[in-house]
């Protein structure tokens, strides 16, 4: 069976089962998804700093499972993405990658929402650098922490739907790209609430497309 791994670059196990769950239900016939965490790295990633500091103990999980036939970076910042693709030939996305990909493939244009403020830059750095300059709106914070999401979702979920409505207020024919693995979590959630809005979850945007991948490989 074709197996990908779904890498969680921090080091909370909860986030890795929650992601995990939710793209199962994505997955192509004949293809099973294996979840690991990076148990060296932070308890979350908010900003350059904590991916520096998850990127040793990502790359490790990669070097370790290379009979595994592809790699699912579990990071909105797409950490350690380049340092990862030179270390296999299987192919290797980050959910942020693939968010982009397929908000393109889905709608006109986009914006992310993210957590805090000091995710946005490396955010935006990564949207120029991957080439979906021209089609985002903007980056912007919520200001709901990675760990708020999946431990106090009954806080997380109105101050996400609230910073969703004044986007989509500034940008009425922008798609919302959920710019955090956490935010998978309260996706169903939000959606019930906004029926009318078009939401890119990362998780499984990458674990669709992975899937595509290998079997193209």
């Amino acid at each position: 069976m074709t197996s990908i791994a779904f890498i969680n670059p921090n080091s909370t196990t909860e986030m890795t089962e929650s992601c995990v769950r939710a793209g199962v239900h994505c997955l192509s016939s004949g293809i099973k998804l294996i979840g690991f965490t990076n148990r060296n790295g932070p308890p979350s990633i908010q900003g350059a700093a904590d991916g520096e500091l998850a990127v040793p103990g990502l790359l490790s999980l990669i070097e370790a499972n290379q009979q595994l036939d592809g790699f699912i970076i579990g990071c909105f910042d797409n950490t350690g993405l380049e340092e990862a693709r030179r270390l296999t030939d299987k192919p290797v996305m980050g959910i942020g990658q693939a968010a982009y990909h397929m908000a393109c493939l889905t709608s006109k244009r986009f914006t992310v929402l993210t957590t805090l403020d000091v995710s946005v830059p490396v955010i935006k750095e990564n949207i120029d650098e991957l080439g979906f300059s021209m089609w985002c709106d903007d980056v912007l914070a919520s200001d709901v922490p990675v760990l708020e999401l999946e431990f106090q979702p009954e806080i997380a979920v109105p101050k996400v739907r609230n910073a969703i409505k004044k986007i989509k207020k500034r940008f009425p024919e922008t798609a919302i790209v959920l710019g955090c693995a956490g935010m998978t979590i309260i996706k169903s959630e939000l959606f019930d609430q906004l029926q009318s809005v078009q939401l890119i979850d990362p998780v499984t945007s990458a674990v669709r497309l992975m899937c595509a991948a290998v079997k193209e490989g």
